[in-house]
């Protein structure tokens, strides 16, 4: 039998929802932007990272945990960068706990901002459940208009490591992908893939479940109906120019994003989409 969490709090002055499973698995949630800001499986050890220095203010992204990036990707497209949906304020629809769960599902809807934005009705909804070592995040879109339209979307997820440098993502071999640095295609070789340089690469048709070793420790990150695969780490001369990173923030950090972006997804009126990514703490 599940019940009402009656957990809404303040998180950095932004009302928040925070989740607290019967383990003891936790994840706070904004209603701002459907921003995960925090998660942490059943041995309490934070595994997304979240800048020191993210601005915590409307019309403005949070830097850190799990962005969702809608109905754009990057430039992709007319928006401002990765869309609007992560300087928006969502309704909490949901928030329960069952016997070894966790979970809270939050909604955007067009509005007359959007409207000026993107001229199409929607329904937009994130949910995320928790339990355990794990953490499912699921998108759900829904064409509400008269009119078809396409998108690209992603969840721009910043894990939290120890050292970057220490890092290996395996499972990436063999995959097509554009380098956005340098514009050019090409099919990765390593198993892993190591960083030590800036890289912004989108992996496309990632079928298989990827692996993020560190010393000591490892991080399972699946997807489904999710088909690309973003890496992103700004590295040193990046992250100095970014003003809500510290200088030295790129070294305890790596995005591992699942995202639709090669082809966008096209929706008729009436038509459904989802995506979700699930991460599986091996500590």
């Amino acid at each position: 039998m599940t019940k009402t969490l009656p957990l809404r709090i303040d998180h950095q002055g932004m009302p928040a929802i925070h989740l607290r499973s019967p383990d003891g698995a936790e994840a706070i949630m904004l209603e701002y932007g459907g921003h995960v800001v925090s998660w942490k499986p059943a041995n309490g050890v934070e595994r997304l990272y979240m800048s020191p220095q993210a601005i915590f203010k409307d019309g403005v992204p949070v830097r850190g945990g799990m962005p969702v990036i809608f109905p754009q990707f990057g430039q992709r497209g007319p928006l401002q960068g990765h869309g609007f949906a992560r300087r928006m304020n969502w309704q909490l629809v949901d928030a329960r706990i069952g016997e070894d769960y966790a979970i809270a599902n939050l909604r955007l809807t067009e509005s007359a901002a959007t409207l000026k934005l993107w001229p199409h009705e929607f329904s937009l909804e994130v949910t995320v459940n928790i339990t355990g070592a794990r953490l499912d995040v699921e998108l759900e879109v829904s064409n509400t208009g008269n009119e078809p339209f396409e998108f690209t979307a992603a969840l721009h997820t910043y894990l939290a490591v120890r050292e970057v440098e220490e890092c290996g993502i395996e499972g990436l071999r063999g995959q097509s992908c554009l380098d956005t640095l340098t514009n050019k295609e090409f099919r990765e070789a390593k198993n892993p893939l190591t960083i030590d340089q800036e890289v912004d690469r989108i992996y496309y048709d990632t079928q298989k479940p990827l692996m993020l070793n560190e010393p000591h420790r490892g991080l399972v990150i699946q997807s489904e109906n999710m088909p690309d695969t973003v890496v992103w780490n700004p590295w040193e001369q990046r992250c100095a120019e970014l003003v809500d990173m510290p200088k030295d923030g790129f070294r305890r950090m790596i995005c591992i994003e699942a995202a639709a972006i090669h082809q966008p997804v096209k929706l008729l009126p009436g038509g459904e989409w989802w995506g979700r990514q699930t991460l599986m703490g091996l500590d």
